[in-house]
């Protein structure tokens, strides 16, 4: 049995080797002739798995150590009966920590506490269910927009986008990208939100026209980008906040993904390897109030320094990402 392996994804290095030829390579470069004789591949965002990359492969299943799935070709992998597993949720509280750090750090610039403000949040799974949580909590005034789960659920608390774009001070993005959501924040809606609305992703770069952004004059803060890692210069620059699609990059995170992806080969494969986890301090989830998030969230991870240096240095953009210190969940 062989499996190809991203070599940036961490905690991996000697799990599998009992049981299983492993060749750990950078993702942006898994080739066809990499995985023809591979029976499962564990990847992240990097290794675009389609035709190109599978055709002629044995490959019978691939885990992806990301919540995101759109790299993969989920169609053709139902053809090929391919499986693939995500790790749906794993760094949802990562996220929300940088989150929490924007909203902090768009305070003190600004002038202003949350009651003063409504927060937009479009797209209510693991993340921005927790983003909606804890916002609430923090006193803000949270609007949720979420068409598929306002389907299922009747209605329920959801609003329309469009009320969304008219109410919102700040508006942040957390949907899975598929034909419904890539490029949502187009320049009609960038139109019709409030003036001098924040516009907030770290979700998918290519759910916000980054030309439209860029015309409209709006704030904004990133933290994925199109065409990365080639990113914009000019979207950069004019970034209140920007970071390298690392949101979610806590140490947490990080082990959850990688356990999920162990879980998932291990089942598939019926390799003794259930219930594996990293050598990481398991996070420990807690209410936390505005005043001691404030009090406490700059020592716990500098936005601001980490913008500077993405700024100055865009053309390290992977090496950041990949060479990223992961950041410690501490609510």
């Amino acid at each position: 049995m062989k499996i190809v392996i991203d070599n940036a994804i961490p905690f991996l290095e000697g799990v599998l080797e009992p049981y299983a030829e492993i060749r750990y390579l950078p993702g942006r470069e898994i080739a066809a002739r990499d995985v023809r004789d591979a029976d499962a591949l564990i990847v992240r965002t990097r290794t675009r798995c389609d035709a190109a990359l599978l055709d002629g492969s044995r490959v019978r299943f691939i885990a992806t150590a990301t919540i995101g799935f759109d790299h993969i070709d989920l169609d053709y992998c139902r053809r090929r009966q391919i499986g693939v597993a995500t790790a749906a949720g794993c760094n949802a509280r990562g996220v929300l920590q940088w989150i929490a750090a924007v909203l902090h750090h768009l305070s003190q610039r600004d002038g202003w506490h949350p009651a003063e403000k409504t927060l937009g949040v479009v797209g209510a799974g693991h993340v921005g269910e927790l983003v909606r949580r804890y916002a609430a909590s923090w006193g803000f005034r949270v609007l949720t927009c979420d068409p598929p789960r306002a389907a299922r659920e009747g209605g329920g608390d959801f609003v329309p986008l469009e009320e969304v774009a008219r109410h919102c001070d700040l508006v942040t993005f957390h949907t899975p990208l598929d034909a419904t959501t890539r490029r949502m924040a187009d320049e009609a809606l960038l139109r019709r939100l409030k003036p001098k609305a924040v516009v907030i992703n770290s979700s998918r770069g290519e759910m916000v026209d980054g030309d439209a952004l860029l015309r409209s004059g709006r704030p904004y803060v990133l933290d994925v980008w199109e065409h990365e890692p080639d990113i914009d210069r000019r979207l950069l620059a004019g970034a209140i906040l920007a970071t390298p699609h690392i949101a979610g990059y806590s140490a947490q995170g990080k082990a959850n993904a990688t356990a999920m992806a162990v879980g998932a080969v291990a089942r598939r494969f019926a390799l003794p390897l259930e219930g594996w986890y990293p050598a990481v301090a398991p996070s420990h989830p807690r209410p936390i109030g505005w005043d001691e998030l404030a009090a406490t969230i700059g020592a716990r991870y500098d936005i601001a320094a980490e913008s500077d240096t993405l700024k100055r240095h865009p053309e390290r953009f992977e090496a950041l990402r990949n060479g990223y210190s992961y950041r410690e969940e501490y609510f």
